[in-house]
């Protein structure tokens, strides 16, 4: 849940998850335990201040860092429930620990993106030129409306409006108001709401479409570049995308793809986690038994909770999965939006494939800790509240300045490669940067290690590039930054 998200999101209040939001009903899916909180909501809290209480509440009982929620705040002063949570969970960002990771969503939008990947708008990612203020595409989903429209990753967007006659040029937009300006101009994102974009593709051919937003189902594993097996010098590699860990169906999707591997004898495996802020530990879990053939009841991850909650630790071990392989070899390709679930499955793995194992890109977010889901039903509300952080094998976690931090000791990933995301080629292309490099590491190839390790940002995508991302995000942008 990222994040938030939305890994570890990435639920918990009642379901964990692990997001990269920073961004209960029983009808979140359980991933460590299904509390109450206390107090239980009544069907008419939903006055702001009121859900203001309930956020307290559950914060005050649950937070992860109980020793770092501010005490001098007066809800009277904030507006908004997610205004107030950003302000008592204030000391634990101060000391490095949490990244806007609690967040206010709606029930109904997220179960809808868990069940089915269900949400609405073009269907595309955005990434800004955080240097010359120029926006592009990053990816594009295959049932969504931009993409029949001839909009696809390495587009670059140069003008919006609602008509042809009232186009606004992304520059001037960035320039007035920066990434905000630009989401306004994209508009809300809801069916039926169309906007004019005027972009030049990756091969440099400039277009003028009008566009509807639309309801549409995410594919957490593109079929066309989601899970492949490239050639390597006759040596069959196995690579996988996972946009998402979110939407619950990516689990079966990525058995698919082992069972491929599986029967194609690979044993060198690119996961691309480059976007990937996150989502549902359990599929976060899944993925990891696919990569555990012979470790079944070994240890994948131990789960670790607040002081006063210390009896919902557990230990997660590897479980057999009919696809699952046993990899010699393991590259994470990874940039600073790379968070929480994806940080999960790496780190889990560490533990067993240290030497063989490199980062490919850049750093990562540094979001060691997941979410539980805290709902008041009648007011269609969701907290996503940090909950609970996770520990591999060899007891590490605590990666808080992400999995490439130099100052580590001892180092989470002993080998790195530093990467550019090339936006001008498609992914799933191995002459593409970032998968080139990281068929460099399995032919034991040089390469240049990542530096500078402590720079990050919710939002960031690599050198010189953010994920644009409206201030107030609607519950898929939660847990997919950059969404639209």
């Amino acid at each position: 849940m990222g994040l938030g998200r939305t890994a570890l999101s990435t639920t918990l209040a009642i379901s964990l998850a692990a997001c990269g939001g920073g961004g209960g009903g029983g009808s979140a899916p359980p991933i460590g335990g299904t509390p109450t909180p206390t107090p239980t909501p009544t069907s008419t809290a939903c006055a702001v201040s009121q859900q203001q209480q309930f956020a307290f509440d559950a914060i005050n009982e649950w937070y992860l860092f109980p020793d770092l929620i501010a005490t001098n705040v007066n809800r009277a002063n904030f507006t908004t429930v997610q205004a107030y949570m950003d302000a008592l969970t204030a000391p634990a960002r101060a000391a490095g620990k949490d990244d806007f990771f609690n967040f206010a969503t709606s029930i109904a939008e997220e179960n809808a993106l868990i069940n089915s990947g269900s949400n609405a708008g073009f269907g595309i990612r955005l990434g800004y030129d955080t240097v010359n203020n120029r926006v592009f595409v990053l990816e594009a989903y295959e049932t969504a409306p931009a993409f029949p429209a001839g909009i696809d990753r390495g587009t670059e967007l140069l003008a919006i409006g609602t008509s042809s006659s009232n186009l606004q040029s992304v520059s001037s937009l960035m320039a007035s108001g920066g990434p905000q300006a630009v989401s306004n101009a994209l508009g809300p994102s809801t069916a039926g709401t169309t906007r004019v974009l005027q972009f030049r593709t990756a091969g440099g051919v400039t277009n003028e479409r009008s566009i509807t937003k639309a309801d549409y189902s995410l594919d957490p594993v593109s079929d066309r570049y989601g899970a492949l097996i490239l050639n390597d010098g006759g040596k069959r590699v196995g690579y996988i995308n996972l946009r998402t860990f979110i939407v619950s169906d990516a689990s079966n999707q990525l058995r698919t793809a082992f069972a491929n591997f599986r029967s194609q004898g690979v044993t060198e495996v690119i996961l691309d986690l480059r976007y990937n802020s996150g989502g549902l530990v359990v599929v976060a879990e899944t993925l990891g038994d696919l990569l555990g053939r012979t470790r079944e009841g070994q240890v994948f991850s131990n789960t670790v909770w607040r002081a006063s909650k210390a009896s919902r630790n557990s230990t997660r071990n590897f479980l057999s999965e009919p696809n699952s392989i046993a990899p010699t070899k393991l590259a994470i390709i990874g940039t600073t939006s790379t968070a929480s679930a994806s940080e999960l499955v790496s780190n889990s793995m560490l533990a067993y494939l240290r030497p063989n194992m490199a980062l490919i890109g850049t750093n990562t977010s540094g979001k060691p800790v997941g979410q539980s889901a805290f709902d008041v039903a009648a007011c269609d509300l969701r907290l996503r509240v940090v909950t609970f952080k996770t520990d591999n094998a060899a007891g590490q976690g605590e990666y808080f300045n992400g999995l490439a931090d130099p100052n580590a000791n001892p180092p989470f990933f002993t080998n790195t490669c530093r990467a550019n995301d090339d936006v001008l080629k498609p992914l799933g292309d191995p002459t593409e940067a970032s998968i080139a490099t990281a068929l460099d590491f399995l032919a034991g190839r040089s390469c240049t290690a990542i530096s500078g390790g402590t720079q990050r940002t919710a939002q960031s995508v690599g050198a010189g590039r953010q994920l644009l991302q409206p201030e107030a995000p609607s519950a898929a942008q939660h847990q997919i930054p950059g969404l639209f």
